[in-house]
């Protein structure tokens, strides 16, 4: 908190801060024990008729009355991670976008629109990486024909929580009606302490191939893939395809997806046969996949997890992976003109 040299606390921040990062802090509430306090740090994304927005970096919106304000300041943007590979958001916002490549494309100046007939949110969203070119809310009438014609509902994918993510833009689309329907977080990590665990993965006999065969397909979780869908998870600069083989002729005991891009390797479609999970089987997937792909001459990867995941997210900290940003897709309002959207393929967090 700021403190003036008497000692005392002062608000030093302005609505022409609006856009900085700050931290404040507020009265909370008052009772026979004396005041208590709230610290929160994020984005100032507003601040208008005596109330503040700042957004934080998991997405969530904090309102706070100016007159409780006890303490504000500018604060540096947030530090950077302490251990994994550096990357910036808009470098890893086009790495992923490459990892599930859209069938259909189109450019609104700096943002992307991308469709796959419903397979995916990240491919079926709009990426909003700088200027559309046009006021704000043109750009998302535009946005909303253009999904409409194509009889999908209009989605834009936002990100909070690292330098140069969207808070901005996210509290805009809320202030407009847009709902956030989907929140998850893209973690990355270094991949030779991945590969590293292949000899202890408990000699599951990994199977890769560039190909989604049909055995593949039946543990996927997504059913009912269509060719758009195969595509989809055919596209990539360099895809490949894990297989642990399952008794017989069923599904295989466990799957997984890569996609190798430069120094970056994604990891996706980890799954593992219920009755056979805590054997080391995701391990040893992602083992095998990022051999692979510092074979190709990658060095860093990354990947997606919901926040109630534990099972994953448990994992991905044992191998080295940690939080980078979370990423949001915000729907746009059901009143949206247009014929009415068709039921997405797939829906999930991708």
């Amino acid at each position: 908190m700021e403190i003036s040299a008497a000692g005392r606390l002062v608000v030093r921040i302005t609505a022409a801060d609006v856009g900085k990062r700050v931290s404040v802090r507020s009265l909370a509430e008052t009772g026979g024990t004396g005041a208590k306090f709230t610290d929160t740090v994020g984005v100032l994304t507003s601040w208008t008729d005596g109330v503040l927005l700042i957004t934080q970096k998991d997405g969530r919106t904090v309102r706070i009355a100016e007159t409780s304000l006890v303490a504000g300041k500018v604060v540096p943007p947030a530090p950077a991670r302490r251990r994994g590979p550096a990357a910036s958001y808009a470098e890893l916002a086009r790495v992923a976008a490459r990892a599930w490549p859209p069938v259909e494309s189109e450019r609104l100046g700096d943002w992307e629109l991308r469709a796959a007939g419903g397979f995916t949110r990240r491919a079926n969203s709009v990426l909003p990486l700088g200027d559309p070119g046009v006021p704000l809310d043109a750009a998302l009438a535009a946005v909303r024909r253009w999904y409409g014609e194509r009889g999908l509902p209009a989605y834009v994918q936002t990100a909070t929580g690292a330098e140069g993510t969207q808070e901005l833009l996210c509290a805009e689309l809320e202030r407009r009606g847009w709902v956030r329907e989907v929140t998850a977080e893209l973690w990355t990590g270094a991949l030779a302490p991945v590969a590293d665990r292949a000899e202890g993965a408990g000699g599951a006999g990994v199977v890769l191939s560039r190909t989604a065969d049909e055995a593949w397909l039946a543990r996927y979780q997504r059913k009912g893939v269509s060719e758009v869908a195969l595509k989809v998870l055919g596209g990539g600069p360099s895809v490949w395809f894990a297989s642990v083989p399952g008794e017989g002729e069923g599904a295989p005991a466990a799957i997984g997806r890569c996609v190798v891009d430069g120094r970056w390797a994604s990891f996706a479609a980890v799954e593992v046969d219920p009755g056979l999970r805590r054997r080391g089987l995701a391990t040893a997937v992602m083992a095998a996949l990022a051999g692979r792909a510092m074979e190709e001459g990658a060095s860093a990867g990354w990947l997606q997890v919901e926040s109630d995941n534990t099972g994953a997210r448990e994992l991905y900290a044992r191998l080295g992976f940690a939080r980078h940003h979370a990423y949001h897709h915000y729907r746009a309002p059901e009143s949206a003109a247009g014929p009415a959207p068709k039921p997405a393929e797939v829906e999930g967090p991708s």
